[in-house]
């Protein structure tokens, strides 16, 4: 077995001497432009099939360790990069701080575990199975009943532009309303993607958070983000009534901290801390990139 450590360059070496500096937006004089990184590229499907199962591991072992878990009731997905129609899942009843590459499960739409051999999350397979059949652009979707996001849930009103961080979700989460239960009907878990519509966050009433992305970077970023929102707004309104940034500044910084290039990027220092403290998770194996059906 060998040790995959992805150490991801984002940016270009510079040149003997050279300095490096900023760069102004030129549609905004006056402005500095953040140099943003760029996710990496893959010569092969095996590699980025690898790479994907080793991120949704580090997202376990991530939410484990900053308590976003809770018991059974959580589960995170993202699609596989071949087989659009497959994604890979945790199995039901163990551990986000546990699950490793080998643990994972690959489902079908109809619910069938084409790989792997344990059990399934029924209600994790409805909201998910739902998400990524209606949503091309979620390779991954996260979903868990950490304590902020259930409480402020509990609420059933959506989150204000009150800081920075908070400004990722602005105009782009919802609040599905109402409880059904535990969602093992198909009939919700069409609600709920109805209700997601092309947003990346959902409060789900009474319930909890779920956010999607175009990585497992980035939905697992969102969640967490989401969730410290969460926390900071229930703080905030019960020290007074907090201050909202206005609908214009909030939209401009949307489009920079509310990015998918953000979200993404947001995600590497928790990488990075997890996979030094946890490095069994680079321990990957050439069988992890291989997918015969």
């Amino acid at each position: 077995m060998a040790s995959e450590n992805e150490k991801i360059k984002f940016f270009r070496e510079p040149a003997a001497g050279e300095k490096i500096s900023f760069t102004e937006d030129p549609t905004k004089p006056g402005n500095l432009m953040f140099m943003m990184p760029q996710p990496p590229t893959f010569a092969s499907v095996e590699d980025e099939r690898r790479h994907r199962k080793q991120r949704l591991v580090a997202a376990f072992r991530i939410f484990s360790k900053l308590g976003l878990d809770e018991g059974v009731g959580g589960h995170m997905t993202c699609r596989d990069p071949e087989y659009p129609d497959l994604f890979w899942a945790n199995p039901f009843g163990m551990s986000f701080g546990c699950i490793t590459i080998k643990d994972l499960l690959l489902v079908d739409h109809d619910g069938n575990v084409v790989r792997g051999r344990s059990p399934l999350n029924a209600a994790g397979f409805v909201i998910h199975s739902k998400i990524h059949g209606a949503r091309p652009d979620a390779v991954a979707a996260c979903h868990s009943h950490s304590m902020y996001g259930k409480a402020f849930a509990s609420l059933g009103k959506p989150l204000l532009p009150i800081t920075q961080d908070a400004c990722m979700f602005f105009n782009d989460h919802a609040v599905l309303p109402g409880f059904n239960g535990v969602v093992v009907d198909t009939a919700e878990g069409s609600r709920l993607v109805q209700t997601l519509g092309s947003r990346k966050g959902l409060i789900m009433q009474n319930h909890g958070l779920l956010t999607v992305g175009g990585s497992v970077d980035e939905a697992a970023f969102w969640f967490i983000a989401m969730d410290r929102s969460c926390q900071a707004q229930l703080l905030a309104e019960a020290a007074g009534t907090p201050t909202c940034i206005s609908d214009i500044v909030a939209a401009d910084s949307h489009a920079t901290v509310g990015s998918a290039i953000s979200g993404w990027f947001n995600f590497q220092p928790y990488y990075q801390l997890i996979t030094k403290e946890e490095p069994d998770i680079l321990c990957v194996d050439e069988e992890d990139g291989r997918l015969e059906l």
